[in-house]
Formats: C-alpha cells, sequence, structure tokens
C-alpha cells in the first residue's frame, strides 16, 4: 500500500497554493512535511486527506485513483495543532466514538480502545474526561481517536505546536514508537527542524508550495540538494557568504575580500569561479576550534543566553551571523567579536543556488 501525488497542483483564486508536487509515500512510514508558515504544509495535507481536490495531478492510493474522492469515502484519520476532544464524554467513549459512528460491535470496540489506550499509555485515564487531563494527555485521547479507525493515512498537522515545553519532549520521545507500531502512513507538519530530526523517518521541505526535496530525514539534512532546502532545515537560519575561487584561494567578495579561506574540506576541488557557502550557527564558533579555522572580526547585534547555550548574532560585511555556543557568553551589542569559520564544516553552492559540496562531500575536481 502506497499513497501517491503525481503532479499534484492547487489554484485558490489564481495564487497557486501547490505547485507540481510528487510523492509517494510507503505503508508504515513516518514521512514529515517540514518548512516555514504558509509553505503549503496544510494545503498539501487536505489535498491528500480528500478535503480540497487539486487543479491539477492526481492522488493514488494502493494504486486506485482516488482524486475525486472525498474525504468520508476515504479510510483517512487527521489531528490538529487545535485538538479536539468531547469534553462531556470520558477519555474511552471519545476513543470509541468513530468506531461506535461506524456500527462496529460492543466487543470490538472494547479491544480496539483498549489496545490504542494501551500504545498511547492512557489506560488508567479511560475513565476521566477531557478536562481532568494534562495537555499532553488530551492531545494523546485525540490521536488515540485517530488511530482506533485503524486509518490507512494519518496525518498530523503541527499537533503539538500549542503545548508547553515538558509535554512536547514527552509526547516527542513517544512518537516515534506509536508510528512504528501502527503500520499506518503518518504524514507529520512542522516549522521545527528540530523535531524533524528527533522523529526521523522521510522529511519532504517545502518552499511557496513546492517540495525542494524529500527523503530519508539525516540524508536531507546532510546533503541538502539547493539553498532553500538548507535553510530551510537550519534553525536559526544559514549562516552564508558570497566568496570567489581562484587558483588555491578562497576569498570573501565586496566588504568581505580580506577574508581568505585555504581550499581544504568542502572547499577542496572546486572549479574556478563565485559560489555562496553556508555554515549552520553551531558550526561559527566563537573560541578557536582548532584545525584549520580561520577567525573573522564581526560586530555584534544581539546576545541571546538561555542558560545552557548562547545565541550570539553578528554582523559581518553585510550578513547577518548567528553562532551558538554552550554555556554563557556575554557580548556587548556593536562590539567587534572574533567568531571562526570551518572549512570543514561548510556547504558550498553555485550561482544557481545548487548544492555542488558538503561537510564530507567535496566537490568534483574540475
Amino acid at each position: 500500500m502506497a499513497l501517491e501525488l503525481q503532479g499534484i497542483s492547487k489554484v485558490v483564486g489564481g495564487s497557486p497554493h501547490i505547485a507540481d508536487v510528487s510523492l509517494t509515500l510507503e505503508k508504515g512510514s513516518l514521512n514529515v512535511l517540514l518548512g516555514p508558515t504558509l509553505s503549503g504544509k496544510t494545503s498539501l495535507m487536505r489535498l491528500m486527506a480528500g478535503l480540497d481536490k487539486p487543479t491539477e495531478g492526481r492522488v493514488v492510493m494502493d494504486g486506485q485513483d482516488v482524486t475525486g474522492r472525498p474525504v468520508q469515502k476515504r479510510n483517512v484519520a487527521m489531528v490538529y495543532q487545535q485538538f479536539i476532544n468531547y469534553p462531556t464524554l470520558t477519555v474511552y467513549e471519545n476513543i470509541a466514538s468513530p468506531l461506535r459512528v461506524a456500527g462496529a460491535a460492543k466487543d470490538e470496540i472494547d479491544r480496539r480502545v483498549r489496545e490504542v489506550a494501551g500504545l498511547l499509555r492512557l489506560e488508567p485515564m479511560l475513565e476521566r474526561t477531557p478536562l481532568e487531563l494534562s495537555g499532553g494527555q488530551q492531545q494523546r485521547t485525540a490521536l488515540a481517536r485517530a488511530l482506533v479507525k485503524g486509518a490507512e493515512l494519518v496525518l498530523l498537522d503541527e499537533p503539538l505546536a500549542n503545548l508547553d515545553y515538558k509535554l512536547r519532549e514527552e509526547l516527542r520521545a513517544e512518537l516515534p514508537r506509536i508510528f512504528q507500531e501502527s503500520g499506518a502512513i503518518f504524514v507529520y507538519a512542522t516549522t521545527e527542524p528540530s523535531e524533524a530530526l528527533l522523529l526521523g523517518g522521510n522529511t519532504a521541505t517545502l518552499h511557496q508550495g513546492r517540495v525542494t526535496q524529500f527523503g530519508p530525514t539525516p540524508e536531507v539534512y546532510r546533503q541538502p540538494v539547493d539553498m532553500i532546502t538548507a535553510r530551510t532545515f537550519s534553525d536559526p537560519p544559514l549562516n552564508q557568504l558570497g566568496v570567489t575561487k581562484r587558483g588555491e584561494r578562497v576569498a570573501g567578495e565586496g566588504e568581505a575580500a580580506a577574508l581568505a579561506l585555504p581550499a581544504r574540506g568542502s572547499l577542496s576541488g572546486l572549479a574556478d569561479g563565485r559560489y555562496t557557502i553556508g555554515f549552520r550557527p553551531h558550526h561559527l564558533h566563537l573560541t578557536p576550534p582548532g584545525g584549520a579555522a580561520v577567525p573573522v572580526t564581526a560586530q555584534v547585534a544581539v546576545t541571546e543566553i538561555t542558560g545552557s547555550e548562547s545565541f550570539v548574532h553578528v554582523d559581518f560585511a553585510g550578513e547577518r551571523w548567528v553562532a551558538i555556543a554552550h554555556g554563557i557568553h556575554e557580548r556587548q551589542i556593536d562590539e567587534p567579536t572574533e567568531v571562526w569559520i570551518d572549512p570543514e564544516r561548510l556547504f558550498v553552492f553555485d550561482e544557481a543556488g545548487r548544492l555542488v559540496a558538503a561537510p564530507g562531500r567535496q566537490a568534483q575536481a574540475a
């Protein structure tokens, strides 16, 4: 069983919400839709569910074209950011409600409710009402109601966004186990790269209604095909700088002309020409990391200290960079500070924004 999106597009009022998306999601897989707000995640899920019909393309489920089939006639379940439970019903009855609507036998209802309650660790709460539950338990109840249907496709639209940090971490840790044991196709939408990495599975990065890359989550993170994907999969944003390669010298452009990097690591083997280098905030160092790292004098813009980490925002040659470092690192606004760039940890993009080299993957020699 698989869900296939074949050249799907959706135009609303002359504005493209989804543009030429083709994906194949396999049975038992976890698939993350990662992108900022308004990138098309919810629009794509609605097309998968049958809540909306595509302007172009086909939706195929288990080999059958279901493009025009309404959601009521599909075996689909959806959990939203705003979790919804029936406040006057017990947890047991909330979970059982779709089975009762379907006319399932009493014994079958009891078996399936207790089975999914065990999966989501809700057995002690079955006789409580939603108002007697924590936020995490309420969300698990909503998820259990979706799972008990035995849906082939389960769509989760930022289901943890409204929970506090502790509850989010609790459910994030449990979800991969739940996904693995259910056997359904799961699609999970999030704006957070860290959540995609934690959940694993496959990730589709979205930008302005287009899927820029789809594949195993670690692969998309480590080998983004282009700059847009690398930016989408970086939080805080990817640091970047325009450079020119001439012989063994890789130098900054314009105001950054004094910056020179050794042609090693990701820069090794590049053909002469113009490129953009990108590096993630935890690869911009506040103290010398050793090796071939190159110091750069930048100006402090703002410092955010979370306790365990410091986020130091600096300006260099018209670019705003962010460095993440463990511990407390106080910097005064507008003061000069040295940061270090490691040539071994660079992404390199050509003038069209395509990835040509990455950490652990050198460019091909010209």
